[in-house]
């Protein structure tokens, strides 16, 4: 996946961004609102990315075991001195499981393997990373989850891409609730029926390709255009900024230190009620990525 924005990096250094507003969750842990996501990028390359995001401010870090890259991010994460001690402490740490090895066995196997590859000694969230309801096995992998918990290796359970029905059935089967859901959320692809469902429930909701890929930063058009340089802005960080103040976690994704900069200062920009209600008005209902009734990430 190519990074969120369509122009040419820059070699100009970024110095460290003002930190990222934070949001609290269900479970009273804090999780920065603006975190790196690093999908699709190679596990050796992902090392460097993860250092400069830490180095323009960043303390939130996404992977996964099915990016193939969390060995890399671990290598990140020591080489920048965030992998134990106080910096530890500050960083936010996010992987999931892949979808193959959910069940209560193969889940606590699973996570002895991932937290190795990221050298450390506990995540901050563990999250489900599909429903796969074709193939349910959520509430055995949530009862591995929880003992993860209680021996505090993982801080927050969370899961990423249940619509209300998946959430409904998981809360029947283990009696809690995720602290966060994430999910793809985009100004053309706005999901309201699940962000409803989430903040009636108490669940924090995480965007995932908030820019469509790139494909969001012309659906504005020119009135778009205006709204960013209303505000000294770029388009990238005018969507950025409608997420925030939508109350949503963001990992949009980019390996050039500039843009991850750029990224981060979005939360820097306060937009007018006029600037929002456009940017409500783009949702369309369409996709960019994969349907959580029939996908499943081996």
């Amino acid at each position: 996946m190519t990074d969120e924005r369509i122009v040419p990096a820059t070699p100009t250094p970024a110095a460290p961004a003002a930190p990222a507003p934070a949001i609290t969750l269900n479970d009273g842990r804090s999780i920065p609102q603006i975190g790196a996501g690093v999908l699709r990028i190679d596990n050796g390359d992902v090392a460097r990315v993860v250092q400069n995001a830490l180095e323009v401010g960043y303390r939130h870090i996404d992977t996964a075991a099915g990016y193939g890259n969390e060995d890399g991010v671990g290598r990140g994460l020591a080489e920048a001195g965030f992998a134990t001690g106080e910096n530890r402490e500050r960083l936010w740490l996010t992987t999931k499981l892949r979808d193959s090895e959910q069940g209560y066995d193969s889940a606590r196997k699973a996570f002895d393997r991932q937290l190795a590859l990221l050298r450390t000694d506990y995540v901050d969230m563990y999250m489900i990373h599909w429903p796969t309801p074709f193939d349910w096995r959520s509430e055995e992998t949530w009862r591995a989850f929880t003992e993860l918990r209680a021996d505090g290796r993982v801080k927050t359970l969370g899961v990423c891409n249940f619509m209300p029905s998946d959430l409904d059935r998981l809360y029947a089967e283990v009696g809690e609730y995720p602290a966060v859901n994430q999910i793809e959320l985009h100004p053309t692809f706005q999901q309201r029926d699940v962000v409803e469902y989430c903040r009636d429930h108490g669940i924090a909701v995480q965007a995932y390709s908030p820019m469509a890929r790139g494909a969001d930063l012309t659906a504005g058009g020119a009135e778009l255009e205006n709204i960013a340089k209303n505000h000294q802005a770029t388009v990238a960080q005018i969507i950025l900024a409608w997420h925030l103040q939508n109350g949503t976690i963001i990992i949009p994704k980019s390996v050039h230190r500039d843009r991850l900069a750029e990224n981060l200062a979005s939360a820097q920009i306060t937009l007018t009620s006029q600037d929002i209600a456009f940017l409500d008005s783009l949702n369309t209902q369409t996709r960019a990525g994969h349907d959580p009734a029939t996908f499943s990430y081996s």
